[in-house]
């Protein structure tokens, strides 16, 4: 009779290999990227533009008009994932809006800029839009505003949920959603940076907070 140890080895490294298969292409669960004491993992104008308050990012100022986009991005490239991020936008005069960036670079000049799509916060159509800030110049996916409107919370905070996969790239604010976009051009990188902006020319400020990022295979 042949022992059977040999064949329950070989069974056991086989489990072993395919549980370390499995494991290697989940997800690995969501991390906190905000910590809401510190700017730890994120750049930007850190001096002027962006400061912590009541844990949150804050971007802009409502007694001064902010003089040119500014960007608070991450340090971590990601390439599939998904996205959680808290925001409220309050303003007095000029442009008021902001936007989440994903998938996106820094550029040298401007400074603090971010290239790439910013799924977009502000009135009147822009909640929800995918924006390709600073390469296109051009929104590449409208929203149904009329759809938004009947859950959106103004100048009150809103949850922003953000999925990239592959080419795709869909989004939800307050569970609706509002985009369904596949990139059509091969030439567009699908990965970068995350960003949170505060649009130039307006007395705004951009609120973020609670952001959660979950990479996915």
């Amino acid at each position: 009779m042949k022992p059977i140890f040999p064949s329950i080895s070989v069974f056991l490294a086989a489990l072993l290999f395919a549980g370390c298969a499995t494991f290697q292409n989940a997800s690995h669960g969501p991390v906190r990227l905000d910590d809401g004491k510190t700017f730890s993992g994120w750049d930007g104008d850190l001096n002027k533009t962006w400061r912590i308050h009541d844990g949150a990012f804050v971007g802009g100022s409502l007694s001064t008009t902010v003089p040119r986009n500014e960007f608070l991005g991450t340090t971590h490239n990601y390439t599939n994932f998904v996205l959680r991020v808290k925001f409220k936008l309050v303003g007095t005069e000029g442009f008021v809006n902001g936007g989440v960036q994903i998938r996106s670079q820094r550029t040298k000049n401007p400074p603090n800029e971010m290239a790439g799509y910013q799924v977009d916060i502000g009135g009147p159509e822009w909640w929800g839009c995918i924006y390709d800030e600073s390469r296109r110049n051009k929104v590449v996916a409208k929203s149904d505003i009329a759809a938004i409107n009947k859950v959106l919370r103004l100048q009150d905070w809103n949850d922003y949920v953000i999925r990239a996969e592959g080419k795709r790239v869909r989004a939800w604010i307050n569970s609706v959603l509002t985009v369904d976009y596949t990139e059509p051009d091969d030439s567009i990188p699908q990965w970068g940076k995350l960003g949170l902006q505060v649009h130039g020319g307006g007395k705004t400020e951009a609120w973020y907070k609670e952001i959660m990022v979950e990479e996915l295979p």
